[in-house]
């Protein structure tokens, strides 16, 4: 959890250190209400890390044809906060292609969840790449969202360059 003084908070949001800390009371009691643990990493479900698994093997042996078959039709991906998107099969499988052809096909991964969803670090030849996280919808992938910014891979304790 950020520990940021409510004074700070105050003056950001143009609002009173009082206020933050009465927005910071109801918001920590509707939290307590709601049985969720704010320092608890909660993992996403067993039948979605099941699909994202199948999901990294493809991925892994570069296996488009594999990829292309987990995902749903209107599927999205999104590599924020680049403006590209490619929506449905299609899309998504030629911008696998391209990057298999461009990146090569000695992938590996490390398993990963934020916010409930499950994905995967990248490494290609030794280095982190990315990370992908995947929204399983109906047994599909709904949407994979990729990040490849080193703030990105330092909220997950990642290392942008090893060496």
């Amino acid at each position: 959890m950020l520990d940021v003084p409510a004074a700070e908070v105050a003056a950001a949001l143009d609002m009173t250190t009082a206020a933050v800390n009465s927005a910071l009371q109801r918001a920590r009691a509707r939290i307590a209400e709601a049985g969720v643990d704010p320092e608890g990493a909660a993992e996403p479900p067993a039948e979605q890390r099941a699909v994202v698994d199948r999901y990294v093997r493809a991925f892994e042996s570069a296996d488009v044809a594999a990829i292309t078959a987990m995902l749903a039709d209107d599927v999205v991906l999104e590599m924020p906060p680049m403006a590209n998107w490619y929506a449905g099969r299609d899309d998504y499988a030629g911008f696998m292609r391209r990057v298999y052809r461009l990146r090569g096909t000695g992938w590996r991964t490390e398993p990963l969840w934020a916010n409930g969803e499950a994905g995967f670090a990248a490494y290609v030849d030794g280095r982190l790449h990315t990370v992908q996280l995947l929204t399983v919808t109906q047994g599909r992938v709904a949407r994979t969202t990729v990040f490849q910014s080193a703030e990105v891979f330092e909220l997950f304790g990642l290392v942008a360059d090893p060496r």
